[in-house]
């Protein structure tokens, strides 16, 4: 797959989740043989008025490349002018522009998802972007805000506005995360557009991924809360697409060594107090099903210090 002039030899790229994709769980995703991902979702404005955690956001590691940062916005100007400041803060391949956030208060200022009710300004953001980027910029969207009436139309608008690929979330925005991704959708809209598309929503397992990519025809896929908690998915995905291999499930200790590698990185990044606090909702789900989950979180979401939470941790059983 080829977004601008770079080259993504992967069908799987990982997406952008706020309070999620941070540097320390990009990081251990990219040691599971992930080869694209995006910064967490960073605001226009708040890059333009120098805002303190929204910089932050653009902490990138010399070994994530190819990478994108991913920006959102509704006003043109804001657009522009964060491009031209994160060119100059962050080293990245690919700008990409959230049309498709459905939470209420990314909306109710006209951005992400609200964005589709709006073909002109989105146009207009994008063509912002466009004019001052020297990366490719691509888009990400859902397949409409109530229902999918006229989502193809909108989907072409973008590629004619200058996008260099989009990704397609398979759900609306009143859908928020509810119901089932429509990947019918996706595959029309993949028919109808020359750039890449990307389809997202609902790959949770290795046949998920697998199903998805040959019934739709996409050119890659994105894995978003599947990977939470589940790092080994991405290393199944790639695997199999490039050997054919099937991989075992993860053991206790396996899932042990990982969650302590992520809890020393993400220390690395933000210091041991916040690392121990932001780990914990990662906690539930590196655990989910095994003995004693319950029991394991809770003991660690009141760990205080990095022996505490390995203490807890050590009594994770294998299946």
């Amino acid at each position: 797959m080829k977004i601008g002039n770079i080259e993504i030899t992967s069908k799987l790229t990982l997406g952008p989740m706020a309070g999620v994709t941070d540097y320390a769980f990009r990081k251990i995703c990219r040691e599971f043989g992930l080869e694209m991902s995006y910064t967490e979702m960073i605001s226009s404005r708040g890059v333009c008025y120098n805002d303190k955690k929204t910089l932050e956001l653009l902490k990138i590691d010399d070994n994530e490349h190819p990478i994108g940062v991913q920006i959102f916005g509704s006003e043109p100007y804001f657009m522009e002018e964060a491009v031209k400041r994160i060119q100059q803060m962050a080293d990245y391949e690919i700008l990409d522009i959230n049309m498709g956030c459905p939470t209420p208060k990314i909306v109710k200022n006209g951005d992400g998802s609200a964005l589709l009710k709006d073909v002109d300004k989105a146009r207009r953001v994008l063509e912002a972007a466009k004019a001052v980027s020297d990366k490719p910029v691509s888009v990400k969207i859902r397949i409409g805000w109530e229902d999918t009436f006229g989502i193809v139309d909108f989907a072409k608008a973008i590629e004619n506005s200058g996008a260099d690929a989009l990704t397609v979330h398979g759900r609306t925005r009143d859908q928020m995360y509810s119901g089932k991704a429509n990947w019918d959708i996706i595959k029309e809209i993949k028919k109808e557009l020359k750039i890449p598309v990307v389809g997202n929503g609902d790959i949770f397992t290795l046949d998920d991924a697998i199903n998805r990519i040959n019934d739709s025809g996409v050119d890659g896929i994105m894995v978003a809360r599947g990977a939470q908690g589940n790092p080994w998915l991405i290393r199944d995905i790639i695997s199999y697409f490039e050997t054919g291999q099937i991989n075992k499930k993860p053991t206790g200790e396996e899932v042990k060594r990982v969650i302590m590698k992520h809890l020393k990185y993400a220390i690395e990044s933000k210091g041991e107090h916040r690392a121990i606090v932001e780990l914990r909702k990662h906690i539930g789900w590196y655990v989910k099903g095994f003995k004693d989950a319950t029991s394991i979180r809770n003991n660690i979401n009141k760990s205080l210090s990095f022996e505490e939470f390995e203490y807890h941790l050590n009594r994770l059983l294998d299946n």
